[in-house]
């Protein structure tokens, strides 16, 4: 069997979605690797960022493979990589819907403190 790591995007599946890994026809799918999501943080960022996807066998070997693919310039400090089915994310479609109660509660928006110029990243 010949297997191919191949760097995915958001969104970016491959052909057939098969995320990198070629596939036979005939192959069980309860032998596949499973899907993981990689986010990196950067040596100036303060938060973690999706930077694609990739198959592994088990986290320890999607961080090692997520490592040697996706910081091999040195430009992460961090890394966490999450199995795909364990993120549920909100309908894009109700949005509206979704994030309404956040609208009546204006007090929870920064413009109402003051906030100190020695304060950085806020």
């Amino acid at each position: 069997m010949r297997l191919y790591l191949q760097k995915n995007h958001y969104g970016d599946y491959g052909d057939g979605h098969a995320g990198g890994l070629e596939q036979d026809a005939h192959q069980d799918p309860q032998k596949q690797w499973p899907l993981w999501e990689v986010f990196m943080r950067s040596k100036q960022g303060l938060d973690h960022k999706h930077a694609g996807s990739l198959h592994a066998v088990d986290a320890t070997m999607a961080l090692e493979n997520a490592r040697d693919v996706y910081t091999r310039r040195k430009e992460g400090v961090s890394i966490w990589v999450v199995e795909s089915k364990h993120i549920h994310a909100s309908d894009p479609n109700a949005a509206a819907e979704f994030f309404e109660p956040a609208n009546d509660k204006i007090y929870r928006h920064p413009s109402f403190y003051d906030l100190p110029d020695s304060l950085k990243h806020m």
